[in-house]
């Protein structure tokens, strides 16, 4: 049983090391691509802009929902690949951090609908080889290094996560989900769990939503990765409590298409893919 514990453990470890080196890489890449560039336009928005990024969003869903489909499948079928792992190897206290994750690492997963919402906005065609333009952009290594670096958020809120657990409820892994479950609700070490992983997950998601419009913006302009983020940081600062009304939008969105055994992203996921892009299109318009 200490073996089952302690590998989760080691892991998350080696996982921070690789963090550590993604964000070396991301430091080194930020500071050659630092060069003389006009700042990019930030403008201000509201609940409206939202709502008519939403219906554009389910707009370019319906007029190339195959193809979105098929591009988006892989994450529910990745999801419950994951759910099944953490219900046969003793990690179900990472089965809600790991569904809470999927907002850390949505940009990335959205990068392929951006491609296709851009050259629908262009009077193109739409297909999914749309999506493929993604790498032949002008800043497609700097879009992997911001990629990087939201997948190392992810880890990095898995191994707080799981450590968390084993300084409250731990450190033996739970017997079933039920039992969990009233550990959580019904003993005061499984409160202080549930409060300060909330607290510590909203930090995380503070951070993913500061920096999601850089994605959209590297996928659209040559700019540099320290330009992008400044600019993506400005515009959510800006707009605090739109993008924070956004934020929660995407949260409760996920959070209902992963409720059926996460086969509603299918359909959530390329809705607020598309969303974003429009979303983008009006707090940085040219």
């Amino acid at each position: 049983m200490a073996t089952t514990i302690r590998n989760p453990i080691e892991w998350g470890a080696d996982q921070l090391r690789l963090a550590g080196t993604a964000f070396g890489s991301a430091r080194r890449a930020v500071e050659q691509a630092e060069r003389a560039e006009a700042p990019v336009r930030i403008a201000t928005i509201d609940m409206r802009d939202i709502g008519a990024a939403l219906r554009a969003g389910v707009g370019d869903f319906l007029a190339c929902r195959t193809d979105a489909v098929f591009l988006c499948v892989i994450y529910p079928v990745v999801g419950l690949v994951l759910a099944y792992l953490v219900f046969g190897h003793g990690l179900l206290p990472l089965l809600f951090p790991l569904a809470a994750g999927f907002t850390l690492v949505g940009p990335v997963a959205a990068l392929g609908l951006y491609a296709m919402s851009r050259n629908r906005e262009r009077g193109g065609t739409i297909a999914i080889s749309d999506a493929l333009g993604v790498l032949n952009a002008p800043a497609f290594g700097r879009i992997v290094v911001l990629g990087l670096i939201l997948v190392a958020e992810l880890l990095v809120w898995l191994w707080v996560a799981f450590a968390l657990y084993v300084l409250t409820l731990g450190p033996k892994p739970p017997a079933s989900l039920g039992l969990f479950l009233h550990d959580v609700i019904a003993t005061g070490p499984g409160h202080a769990m549930a409060v300060l992983g909330i607290a510590l997950g909203l930090g995380f998601a503070v951070l993913a939503l500061l920096l999601f419009l850089a994605l959209p913006l590297l996928v659209d302009r040559d700019v540099g990765l320290a330009v992008a983020i400044r600019a993506s940081a400005h515009a959510v600062m800006r707009n605090r409590s739109t993008m924070a009304a956004w934020g929660l939008i995407v949260a409760l969105s996920l959070a209902v298409g992963s409720v059926p055994a996460f086969l509603g992203l299918v359909i959530v996921l390329p809705v607020l893919g598309h969303a974003t892009w429009h979303l983008y299109r009006r707090v940085m318009p040219r």
